[in-house]
């Protein structure tokens, strides 16, 4: 079969219908140079001048293709065929259209059509149906598949083996994924397959390079051992069942993923040099899917050898950026491992990386279950150098995974897309021609590989020589791997070719015009969902309308303008008064009074302006994924915008500031100057609008109308702010915070969450451009607003969701991360109050945190002094109210290990610098000049300080994110959140009420600090507290102990148990007010010491007291229900004894009454007569009596519910098993077997001493458990011959001394796996034996059971007495 792409027979019937049919692959192969054909169409007067003319206007080249073809299909049928004649006389410009059909007996055939991307069924149903793909005219072969393609029941097994079997319709969400819970911070291992999910997104999210690593942590061979006890089998094949391809996992995770986890990750793995996903198989659809959403968040900069000269670059969207496609698959079975070849091709000699996953890589040799149909993407983009880049001009390399003769879409799909489509294979059958032969369209693209490490068969040199003959293949076209040939000889012959193909000026394609293409061969775009398009043209209509930014701001941003920059001074005046002179205050108060009327009466005449109602109107939808989609279209129309805006300038500068125009004009330098720092335009431009116009109606006199119009804008940007949207605390243009803006999102922030309002406070300060954004996306994994080519300005905030797991530990619901414009920046550097401006910035942030990380360049940069008192001085500040706040010092790009030791006397003497600037701030603010810097903060020169190296691992923009940083920032991160645990949280109410004070107290400058030894007097005064209180709680359990011995001895007493109760209740008053009164005493004691101290603690004493008295109720509270639950069970065992007395009184009266009628009827009667009237006196007699007894409960159940709640505080592998548990009995039956993958992992210099130490923790561990089952047997034994009924505290005690054990061995490095085992080995066997207590004890409380036990007595009494 004559195969073509855009299969247009020029000599047809009807061309017009040619036209309509082809139309969209047409468009997505004319694109390409869209001005050629148009060109040649108006020289052949196929369109008039005032058509051409208007088309040629157009910018869009998909839009002039579009109107060229529409206006040909609304023409004549002659004209149609006379264009049809011209695309086949352009054939050498667009190789991908046909060449002139010649007259063919049988119509061309449709596309596969839904069978777009993994190609499933019969063989001979494949042959019979697919034919030519359309819009494509390739006709692949598909009568015969080498490999079995995936299935949806594959990916339902692999799904379900993931743990992803739900996301595949329930999505995993990016939000899901940044919440922060203890698997965030701690080294769990991936031990089981539902492991990988979370440690790949963890480690991608960290943007490590180990992210790819799907093994699993396997048990480690005994060294020692000698047993012989093994198959050979097992040595030389392995069990490989429960190993993944990571390219299954990338798979199933983007089918797992929403649209905006996708981004993320594609972003991610981008950063990391991975390859990415450009068409992703789904076999569950037999579908595949062009990934241009996910990919719109890639933004590259490279240098082309093309701008080397002149030092230029080009930064853009990979979206939107035209480059050659080389596409690479495989044909059959081939030993030559195409992705490593390509990794060498795309690495400098000096560094390898593998962009693509092959066999070598860990797990990359495991079979591919789901993931064959991919094609992935990288590129190369080069930094102007001719001695390191690879190649002189970006290249993006596609590569097919699987054999390309099962997957004819996307064969299809790269024919029409590449410049160039390389064909690994070892053998040619009659099949494997076929399917080359369909490249006779594209023949000059075509070049085939072949790898022959031996004797090439007849056949495959017959058929080579075949498509040689047939499809005039050239030389250079055919690369050859053999023995004689070794790797580095072909990866350089393989790359002269790619060199070669890109010297040639082939044609260039961008992601975005792929979308046509895959329209044509119907595969699926990931951003055709009706929210996403819906939020696509809600950005549009506002971006449409920026033509110039500057003008943008200034008409559809009005409120943000010069007048809020001067309100913003005036509010700050009117605390300061540094201007008043000498006229009266009184009169200059009411002369700034009036000035801000009369600002706040212009910015209210502004109105709403067009953009901003829309964007209010986009923002106000009330479906979530809508707005989240319009917000993320906004971000990337504006950044494209900034880019080019930026762009434009940064030329005129350079011209303006080139070579001999140093000293030029000074003020057309400035005014560029200008231009650079305002042309940023970002979402924060469009909610600072938001804020301001909510400002200007609440600055209003009470008007219900104005008020109710815009009543519900705090509510729906706090909306934003739970979904992870960051808000603009300080306004970085005008360094101000719109106080009744902020307070009211947060008051709404607050009404939303409610009881799950605690916040813990992170902060970055430092210099401009030190990486501190980076710094905390890295950490976090999230994306503060920065815009495009500027750096932050003033300070956002962003909040973090805690997961339940971690809620406990650090007693918080929400993690608020603080980013800050950097402090010296050169923009602001030149203005009189740019010291003032960062010393604000500074205080606020500082103030409002639990921690702050000074961000650092270097070791010890010139630019670290400049921060430091900026630092120091809201440090000073901060102890007005009393907060020592803990902060780090980040010191980034530092390379050297051995940085931490080398640099200890650099911390020293940055210590006594510190100390000199602590000085030098004291003098500025006229404090105590005997002020260290101890006294201000919590500082430790040996553990505050973090030596993190470069970002990138090799020179950008080829270079990817180095582990060593990945590494370092999470070992930060797990520190920073360890320390958080200490931290004083608040709710969102009080942060807020936080934020409003420190800000009045800095616009009035009123700090004060008082003697320097406070921070260090309160620090010694928690550790007594922590002593008193211990003291306190020691007491109080000795007494309860006591107690509890009491009330278990009124058993056999008829006292009343409520009175009792109300006893000992007097008596806990009397015990705590007793301990209160001791507590207080050592308190002002403490306080009164002559030693200097006294008055320096006064301040403290309110709040120590306030803490004993929250002690003493919390410990009242616990008392009283331990006293009650003791009370309670004493009086279900009173209560058995007295209804087990009353039924043996009630049947006695029942036998001297059954005795009675029988001697007054003056009958004899026999033994057995009177045992009859004796049973069914009983039975009677019995059943009147309604004997309850007591209600068997499932002991079994409630030992598993403690347990659960007992380890609800570990993370996911924990809940996994215990979900997993049905029956707890089953638990505890043989003996406990500790393995190897009950200790975390640690890394030991040599791997003998890693496993001599592993089988040493083994041993101890056996010990262990030894020694806790045999305590917690004895336990259970001790309570089960105790005769009592079961207690829940029983089950609580035993795994309170689990936990004692545990932690008396935590050198031994178990986890949180060995600590769920043996709580469930344990808790089986109690709860056995806790199941039988209960029954036991019910079986011997039961009345009528001991009833029964007299019952032979009375009938023998009954008989005897008769007698006599």
């Amino acid at each position: 079969m004559d195969n073509r792409i855009a299969g247009v027979a020029l000599k047809t019937a009807d061309p017009l219908a040619v036209l309509r049919k082809q139309k969209a692959t047409l468009i997505a192969v004319l694109i390409t140079d869209p001005s050629h054909v148009l060109q040649h169409a108006h020289s052949k007067e196929l369109i008039p001048d005032r058509t051409y003319f208007k088309i040629k206007e157009k910018e869009d080249p998909s839009e002039k293709i579009v109107d060229l073809v529409d206006y040909i299909i609304s023409s004549s049928s002659d004209k149609a065929q006379e264009f049809l004649d011209l695309l086949s006389s352009l054939r050498r410009d667009y190789p991908n259209l046909p060449v002139e059909l010649e007259s063919s007996p049988s119509p061309i055939p449709d596309s596969p059509g839904g069978n777009a991307g993994v190609q499933t069924g019969s063989p001979k149903k494949d042959s019979e149906e697919s034919g030519q793909s359309a819009g494509s005219g390739d006709a692949v072969p598909q009568n015969q598949t080498r490999e079995a393609t995936p299935t949806g029941e594959g990916l339902q097994e692999l799904l379900l083996q993931l743990g992803l079997e739900r996301n595949l319709a329930s999505k995993l969400t990016l939000s899901a994924v940044l919440e922060i819970g203890t698997e965030s911070v701690t080294e769990e291992p991936i031990r089981s397959l539902t492991d990988l999910p979370r440690g790949f997104l963890k480690t991608l999210m960290m943007m490590s390079v180990k992210a790819r690593s799907t093994r699993r942590r396997a048990p480690k061979l005994d060294v020692k051992s000698s047993s012989s006890s093994f198959n050979i089998d097992d040595i030389i094949g392995g069990n490989r069942g429960d190993l993944i391809n990571p390219l299954d996992l990338i798979t199933a995770l983007f089918l797992c993923a929403d649209s905006f986890l996708q981004q993320e990750m594609m972003s991610k793995m981008s950063m990391c040099q991975f390859a990415v996903p450009l068409l992703l198989p789904d076999c569950s659809t037999n579908q595949c899917t062009l990934m241009l959403w996910a990919m719109r968040d890639i933004v590259k900069k490279w240098r082309p050898h093309s701008l080397a000269e002149t030092r230029g670059f080009v930064e853009d969207s990979i979206v939107y950026t035209a480059m050659p496609m080389i596409s690479f698959v495989r044909l059959g079975d081939c030993s030559l491992s195409k992705s490593q070849i390509l990794n060498q091709v795309l690495s400098n000699p000096q560094q390898h990386h593998d962009f693509f996953i092959h066999r070598d890589m860990e797990c990359g040799d495991v079979a591919r279950r789901i993931s064959d149909g991919i094609v992935e993407i990288s590129w190369y983009l080069p930094c102007g150098k001719n001695n390191l880049d690879i190649f002189p001009e970006a290249v993006s390399i596609a590569n097919l995974r699987g054999d390309v003769g099962s997957f004819p879409t996307q064969l299809c799909f790269l024919k029409q897309s590449s410049c160039a489509v390389f064909v690994f294979f070892s053998n040619l059958g009659e099949e494997e021609y076929k399917l080359l032969a369909s490249f006779a369209t594209v023949k000059d693209r075509l070049f085939l590989v072949f790898n022959s490490q031996g004797k090439p068969q007849q056949e495959t040199l017959k058929h080579m020589d075949k498509l040689k003959s047939e499809l005039q293949l050239e030389k250079r076209q055919f690369l050859v791997k053999n023995r004689q040939i070794n790797d580095a000889d072909f990866v350089k012959n393989l790359h002269s070719t790619v060199e070669s193909i890109i010297q040639n000026k082939p044609h260039k394609i961008k992601i975005k015009a792929m979308s046509f293409v895959a329209k044509g061969l119907k595969i699926a775009i990931d951003e055709e969902s009706l929210e996403c398009q819906t939020g696509k043209q809600c950005a549009k209509e506002i971006t449409t309308r920026i033509d110039n930014v500057l003008q943008f701001k200034k008409k559809q941003l009005p409120l943000q303008g010069e007048d809020w920059k001067k309100l913003s001074e005036l509010e700050k005046e009117q605390c300061r008064l540094r201007k008043a002179g000498d006229q009266p205050i009184e009169k200059y108060k009411h002369q700034l009074q009036r000035e801000k009327e009369e600002l706040q009466e212009k910015q209210n005449k502004h109105g709403i302006t067009e953009a901003m109602s829309c964007f209010i109107s986009a923002i106000s939808r009330p479906n979530k994924l809508e707005r989240s989609f319009f917000l993320k279209w906004m971000r990337l129309k504006l950044d494209d915008i900034a880019r080019e805006n930026l762009s434009d300038l940064r030329d005129q500068y350079k011209e303006q500031c080139g070579a001999g125009q140093v000293t030029g004009d000074k003020k057309k330098n400035t005014k560029l100057d200008q231009l650079i720092s305002n042309s940023s335009l970002g979402v924060e431009n469009f909610m600072r609008e938001i804020g301001q116009i909510y400002e200007a109606a609440c600055s209003l006199p009470d008007d219900p109308e104005s008020h109710q119009q815009f009543k519900t804008l705090p509510s729906i940007v706090a909306d934003l702010l739970l979904d992870g949207f960051p808000l603009e605390l300080v306004d970085g243009d005008a360094s101000n915070i719109p106080v009744r803006w902020v307070t009211d999102v947060l008051t709404e922030l607050h009404e939303k969450v409610q009881h799950t309002s605690r916040v813990l406070v992170v902060t970055v300060l430092g210099v401009q451009s030190t990486g501190k954004s980076t710094l905390l996306n890295t950490m976090f994994g999230v994306q503060f607003a920065v815009s495009s080519g500027r750096c932050t300005r003033g300070a956002f905030m962003l909040l973090i969701r805690v997961k339940e797991n971690l809620k406990e530990k650090l007693n918080c619901d929400f993690i608020l991360l603080i980013d800050t414009e950097g402090l010296k920046s050169p923009e602001l550097a030149q203005l009189k109050d740019s010291y003032e401006h960062d010393n604000e910035l500074a205080t606020l942030v500082t103030g409002l945190s639990d921690i702050t990380i000074i961000n650092i360049a270097m070791e010890n940069s010139t630019e670290m002094k400049d921060i430091l008192q900026n630092v120091v001085h809201a440090f000073l500040r901060m102890k007005e109210v009393w907060k020592k706040p803990k902060f780090h010092f980040v010191h980034q790009n530092v390379w050297d290990m051995s940085a931490h030791d080398n640099n200890a006397r650099d911390r020293k003497k940055l210590l006594e610098q510190l100390n000199e600037t602590t000085q030098a701030a004291v003098r500025m603010e006229q404090l105590d000049p005997n002020i260290k810097l101890t006294d201000v903060v919590d500082y430790d020169p040996e553990h505050s300080h973090w030596y993190i190296p470069c970002l990138w691992h090799g020179i950008p923009p080829m270079a990817p994110v180095n582990s060593g940083y990945s590494e370092t920032v999470y070992e930060f991160k797990k520190s920073l959140i360890e320390e958080l645990k200490s931290c004083h949280r608040l709710k969102i109410i009080e942060f807020q009420i936080r934020v409003m004070d420190l800000w009045r107290d800095l616009k009035y400058e009123t700090f004060s600090v008082r003697n320097s030894r406070v921070a260090e007097v309160y620090s010694n005064l928690c550790v007594e507290y922590g002593n008193w209180e211990w003291d306190f709680q020691k007491h109080m359990y000795n007494w309860l102990a006591t107690a509890e011995t009491r009330i278990s001895k009124t058993k056999n007493q008829t006292s009343n148990l409520e009175e009792f109760l109300s006893i000992l209740q007097n008596e806990v008053i009397r015990e705590l007010t007793s301990q209160v009164k001791t507590t207080l005493e050592k308190l002002t004691e403490y306080c009164e010491r002559k030693d200097g101290h006294d008055h320096l603690v006064e301040s403290y004493r309110a709040t120590f007291e306030n803490s004993i008295e929250t002690l003493r109720l919390e410990t009242a509270n616990y008392l009283t229900n331990k006293l009650t639950a003791a009370i309670g069970f004493q009086k279900e065992m009173k209560k058995v004894c007295d209804v087990s007395e009353k039924y043996k009184a009630t049947l006695e009266e029942r036998v001297l009454q059954l005795l009675g009628e029988c001697r007054e009827r003056n009958e004899d009667l026999s033994d057995e007569q009177l045992r009859n009237e004796f049973d069914k006196m009983w039975i009677e007699t019995v059943s009147a009596l309604n004997f309850k007894g007591l209600e068997k409960r499932d002991i079994v159940s409630n030992v598993f519910h403690q347990l659960r709640r007992q380890l609800n505080r570990h993370v996911g592998l924990v809940h996994m098993v215990l979900n997993k548990a049905t029956d707890l009995t089953e638990y505890g039956e043989t003996q406990f077997n500790v393995t190897y993958s009950h200790f975390y992992r640690v890394l030991y210099p040599k791997l003998f001493t890693y496993k001599f130490k592993q089988a040493q923790h083994k041993e101890k561990a056996k010990k262990l458990v030894k020694s806790i089952t045999e305590q917690g047997r004895e336990f259970i034994t001790l309570k089960k011959n105790s005769k009592t009924d079961y207690h829940e505290t029983y089950t609580i005690v035993l795994l309170e001394m689990i936990d004692d054990k545990l932690k008396e061995n935590e050198k031994l490095k178990t986890n949180a796996q060995f600590e769920v085992d043996l709580k469930m080995h344990i808790c089986g066997f109690a709860a056995r034996e806790f199941q039988q207590m209960h029954e036991d004890f019910i079986d011997v409380n039961d009345p009528l059971k001991h009833l029964e036990k007299f019952r032979l007595q009375y009938c023998s009494d009954f008989i005897d007495l008769y007698h006599k």
